[in-house]
C-alpha cells in the first residue's frame, strides 16, 4: 500500500492562490523541543522549522483545515500551545490567497483576532461583510511580538481593503511579518515538502503526522487526515459583522 506523505498541501477547489498557515512562538520564551512536545500532545500534523534565534515556527498541514485532535485548526492549536507552555503565541492563516487571519495569545489569554475578509470563511452567508475585521488589535499584536513601535503602521496595513483581483493576501502577510520581525519565508511555505524559496533548507524541517515522526507519522498522518477532512475547524470569527445587523450603519455599506 502506498500512502501520501503528510505535509503535501491538499489541492483546493477554490479559485485563487495557496492556502497555508503557521504557528509562531518567541524563541526566547520556549525552546523548539518544548514546542515539539506540545504539538505532539495535540496530535499536530505539519512541519516544525529548523531552530532560529528569534522564532520557533511550525507550518500546519492542511493550512485551512483541521490539523490536530479535537477538531482543532491552526487558531485552536495556537491557543492550546500558548496555554500549555504559558507563552505568547501567534497563528497566521492564508486561505486561497484571498483571506488572511491572524490571532495572538499570552498564555490562556487571547490578545486579539483579525480577518481580512470574514465573508470568505467556510459557511459564511451573503450577509457577512467582506471588509477587514479586527485591525484594532494591531497594538496588541505588535507588543506581543516585541515590536510596539510598529503598531501604527501595522494597523494601517491590516485595515486596508485590497482588490482581491490584483493583490494576494500573501502580499499583506509579507508586510505584517516584516513589521513584527517574523520570518517572511512563511508566505512561501505552501511549497513544502519541496524547497522553500528564500527559506530554511528542507533538511532542517521535522515532519509530524498526528504527533508522530518517521513511518509512524506517515501512517498516522494519512489515517487521521482522512477523518479530519470531514470535520473542519470552526470559523475564525465566531460573530462576524453582518449587513443585516441593526447596529451597522447602512450608509457605510
Amino acid at each position: 500500500m502506498t500512502l501520501p506523505v503528510p505535509g503535501v498541501p491538499a489541492e483546493s477547489g477554490e479559485p485563487g492562490g495557496d492556502s497555508y498557515a503557521a504557528l509562531l512562538v518567541p524563541a526566547s520564551t520556549a525552546s523548539r523541543d518544548a514546542v515539539r512536545e506540545a504539538l505532539r500532545d495535540l496530535d499536530f500534523t505539519g512541519w516544525l522549522a529548523p531552530a532560529s534565534d528569534d522564532w520557533v515556527v511550525a507550518i500546519a498541514v492542511p493550512g485551512d483545515g483541521t490539523i490536530a485532535a479535537a477538531r482543532r485548526g491552526v487558531l485552536d492549536v495556537g491557543a492550546a500551545l500558548a496555554d500549555a507552555l504559558r507563552v505568547r503565541a501567534f497563528a497566521v492563516r492564508v486561505r486561497s490567497d484571498r483571506q488572511l487571519v491572524i490571532a495572538a495569545w499570552d498564555g490562556a489569554d487571547e490578545l486579539g483576532r483579525y480577518s481580512s475578509d470574514p465573508s470568505r470563511e467556510a459557511g459564511a452567508d451573503d450577509e457577512v461583510l467582506d471588509e477587514p475585521f479586527g485591525a484594532e488589535h494591531a497594538a496588541a499584536f505588535a507588543a506581543a511580538a516585541g515590536r510596539p513601535d510598529s503598531a501604527g503602521e501595522l494597523e494601517e496595513v491590516l485595515a486596508e481593503s485590497l482588490d482581491s483581483d490584483s493583490v494576494f493576501e500573501s502580499e499583506r502577510l509579507a508586510r505584517v511579518l516584516g513589521l513584527l520581525g517574523m520570518p517572511r519565508w512563511i508566505v512561501a511555505s505552501a511549497a513544502l515538502p519541496k524547497d522553500i524559496p528564500t527559506g530554511p533548507d528542507l533538511g532542517g524541517f521535522e515532519r509530524l503526522g498526528a504527533g508522530s515522526t518517521g513511518m509512524s507519522g506517515v501512517v498516522r498522518g494519512w489515517m487521521t487526515g482522512r477523518v479530519r477532512r470531514r470535520t473542519p475547524p470552526p470559523p475564525a470569527i465566531a460573530d462576524p459583522p453582518r449587513a443585516d445587523d441593526p447596529g451597522v450603519d447602512p450608509w457605510l455599506l
